[in-house]
């Protein structure tokens, strides 16, 4: 039998296991998918939009391959932290698959960041997905009447459009409370969307951006001689030669750029060819605003400045510029490009495979893709996998890596126990006349799963 931990309960880590159980090539393959945090699912629990439930639904299909009883899902046990370390946990097991993701967003490394109520998407997006790490009083909503988020991909719509909506839309969602509460009594109005390049090099995809302009009581606004900077807007046969995705988005913004502005009660600005150089604060310490400068297009596809200069009024900015990914102790990790070195999947130490560790997911390929990139990813890793199994199977192991886990002093959450978190967020959400509610901190997650008093 050949026995695998895979580091992260997420797409890339579920899919791993997923290949690994289900292929036939080597038999009896048992996988325990280890996750920091006492719940699964990863982003897909933890960064996807409450109110995009078509996607939330996707943690169904993760839920079934986390049933197969060749799979254990070993909750709350930390990788790589003072009780497991990555050379203990090989010891316990034939190989390691590590699909960690890239939990740091990229800063914007511009005088006045440092500022109160300058914060990363990501720990926005942790907030309001109820993330138990997040720091919930940060945000100060009822003091906001505008905010500027900085970005233009999908991660800047989805913290865009929460800003904008209203309690009543986000109330059958699966939003923790005080999240909800804050979010209800939000003093915001007026959101600004910053690009530093056009509305056709956008990272967005159609269906999110479009959301934007259907948000009820709220106007999405395209300034239409900002947008004519792009040298693709105003050039229909340039235009056609867009990919499909930046053509359906460019006529999107066309559209509310000839709509202009309305008289609904929030508005959202999407402000293109801007280069944030500066975040402006008041004698409080906070920000106030955000100076950019005025870029324009180079020619080869980036943008130059101007030396023009505009300040945007703001006191919450949210940054959402990337993510990167962090070094995990005791595995080799290059800081140029935020990923683990490997060849196909098989993780490398100066230059050559380590026998039994391998990577998958934005950990192995940096935070690209979406969700069912991390599917042909995952792939490639077990392929690799298995084509070592013959070797990896000679070694010996110690008895059910479970029982040395605990022995560590670790204190799993197994399927029952996230069952049972699952059960008491339906409580809590009947109980507050909601449906399921997320349960926000570690003390409750893990009170739900039983491991708490």
């Amino acid at each position: 039998m050949l026995r695998i931990a895979v580091v992260g309960s997420g797409p890339s880590g579920v899919y791993a296991a997923q290949t690994l159980v289900q292929q036939r090539e080597v038999p009896g393959v048992r996988v325990d998918v280890l996750d920091r945090l006492p719940a699964p699912y990863g982003l897909v629990r933890y960064g996807v939009a409450p109110d995009h439930e078509k996607i939330k639904s996707l943690q169904g299909n993760l839920r079934g391959v986390l049933e197969d009883e060749r799979i254990r899902f070993l909750g709350n046990v930390e990788v790589g932290g003072e009780l497991l370390s990555t050379e203990r946990l090989l010891e316990l097991y034939h190989a390691v698959v590590y699909c960690v993701g890239a939990a740091r967003d990229r800063m914007l490394g511009i005088p006045g960041e440092e500022l109160a109520g300058v914060h990363s998407a990501t720990a926005f997006v942790s907030w309001y997905s109820g993330h138990p790490d997040a720091v919930a009083e940060a945000f100060g909503l009822s003091a906001v009447d505008s905010a500027v988020v900085v970005g233009a991909g999908n991660v800047a719509v989805d913290v865009t459009r929460i800003l904008a909506r209203g309690e009543s839309e986000l109330a059958p969602t699966d939003m923790p409370q005080p999240a909800l509460g804050a979010l209800a009594d939000s003093g915001v109005r007026r959101v600004a969307m910053v690009a530093r390049r056009g509305p056709s090099q956008g990272k967005f995809t159609t269906k999110e951006l479009r959301e934007l302009g259907t948000l009820p009581d709220v106007d999405a606004v395209v300034d239409p001689a900002e947008a004519a900077l792009d040298p693709v807007y105003g050039d229909p046969a340039a235009a056609a030669a867009l990919p499909a995705v930046a053509r359906r988005n460019l006529e999107v913004l066309r559209d509310w750029a000839e709509r202009g502005p309305g008289e609904a009660r929030r508005r959202i600005d999407l402000r293109f060819y801007l280069r944030p150089v500066e975040v402006l604060g008041g004698p409080d310490g906070r920000v106030s605003g955000m100076r950019f400068e005025r870029t324009a297009p180079d020619g080869r596809g980036g943008v130059t400045g101007t030396g023009v200069y505009e300040d945007i009024e703001a006191q919450l900015v949210l940054r959402s510029v990337g993510y990167k990914g962090v070094p995990l102790p005791g595995l080799p990790f290059d800081p140029a490009k935020g990923t683990v070195p490997h060849a196909a999947g098989r993780v490398l130490r100066a230059g050559r495979a380590s026998v039994g560790e391998y990577v998958a997911g934005w950990i192995k390929r940096g935070p690209t893709g979406v969700i069912g990139t991390n599917r042909p990813c995952a792939k490639e890793t077990a392929s690799s996998l298995l084509e070592d199994a013959g070797a990896l199977a000679r070694r010996e192991l110690p008895d059910d890596p479970l029982d040395a886990l605990r022995a560590a002093g670790l204190r799993p959450v197994e399927w029952p126990g996230w069952l049972a978190i699952e059960a008491a967020e339906a409580d809590l959400g009947r109980s507050l006349g909601r449906r399921s509610v997320k349960i926000p901190d570690w003390q409750g997650l893990l009170g739900a799963a039983g491991l708490v008093p």
